[in-house]
């Protein structure tokens, strides 16, 4: 066993990332039903926000860059252990605080999971700044007519409407019969 990890109730925007010194086969093993909450000592985990993935599949980009570019993780905060992200082989595991459902949890992983670091991810200002409100989207902006006013440009309109389709078939039927 390693050391044990706890996880307080309430817990948002944390990755913690685990070396798996496991064969290949163990690791897709994993991402089956309760066999990741088995091997970490707890009761159940929510698998949408644990990511299992061999570290070679990353190729170039690397863990520390997948960490930055994909999690959203500040740069500052990945340089100090880049080194031992770039060193690290085989399988990972990365698990975000949502897979514990905002309950406390206490992990005590089996001894092939090496918890390596946390992570915070950087929130999301959903703020902006006050916009002014346009003309367009306040009440009665438009043209202001009586409804008797509307109704009569209304029925001027439609008038001469008539007329001009009325004159093209009139037209039309006097080309066709000469």
């Amino acid at each position: 066993m390693t050391d044990v990890l706890e996880i307080p109730a309430g817990e948002r925007g944390v990755i913690r990332i685990f070396d798996l010194d496991m064969a290949p086969e163990q690791a897709r093993f994993l991402r089956e039903p309760g066999a990741l909450a088995q091997v970490l000592g707890i009761g159940e985990i929510d698998l949408d926000h644990v990511e299992i993935f061999p570290v070679s599949d990353l190729e170039e980009l690397g863990l520390a860059g997948y960490l930055t570019q994909g999690c959203g993780i500040a740069e500052a905060e990945i340089a100090p252990d880049r080194a031992p992200l770039s060193a690290l082989e085989g399988h990972v595991l990365l698990l975000r605080s949502r897979a514990f459902g905002g309950q406390a949890a206490r992990l005590t992983p089996a001894s092939q999971i090496t918890h390596i670091a946390n992570y915070g991810e950087k929130p999301i200002n959903w703020s902006a700044p006050l916009q002014a409100t346009p003309e367009s989207s306040k009440l009665y902006t438009g043209p202001k007519l009586s409804p008797r006013a509307a109704r009569h440009a209304a029925r001027r309109i439609g008038a001469a409407l008539f007329a001009v389709v009325m004159s093209l078939i009139a037209l039309l039927l006097y080309v066709l019969v000469f």
